[in-house]
């Protein structure tokens, strides 16, 4: 990979999707992206990548589970890095290994994050509603 352009907090803070140029810059990991032409591709919306513009998204991109199609495609984006001064202080996801979470969750914690988690929930929450009219259809008509 070549040498990437350094890129300080500072400047990427001046591309928060605001003003005239709306130009939208994210820091994932310590290296800088310019997503302003992919807002509009974006799938879950404009939104969600410009609230973080100018700002250090690590955890929200993380966070989501991204495919390994879009963590691919986020090379195409790519424009710089951050000083090594500033990328040790942008927020990075917790690493935890697999013997700290079980010792610092329970089977129960995790089953309810599992079942909580925006997945499921768009699964299941319809899924619920179905079987309720159902039983209550079945139960008055018949």
């Amino acid at each position: 990979m070549p040498d990437l352009r350094v890129i300080s907090l500072e400047e990427v803070a001046k591309h928060n999707y605001e003003g005239i140029e709306k130009s939208c810059w994210i820091v994932i990991s310590g290296k800088v992206y310019d997503v302003t032409k992919f807002l509009n591709e974006h799938p879950g919306g404009e939104e969600v990548i410009s609230q973080l513009a100018g700002k250090d998204a690590t955890v929200g991109f993380l966070d989501v589970g991204h495919s390994k199609d879009a963590i691919e495609m986020t090379k195409e984006y790519l424009i710089g890095q951050l000083p090594e001064s500033e990328a040790a202080t942008t927020t990075t996801a917790p690493k935890t290994t697999s013997t700290q979470k079980k010792s610092s969750s329970s089977f129960f914690k995790d089953f309810t994050d599992i079942m909580t988690s925006p997945t499921w929930t768009n699964f299941l929450i319809p899924v619920s509603m179905g079987i309720v009219v159902y039983v209550v259809y079945k139960f008055l008509f018949n």
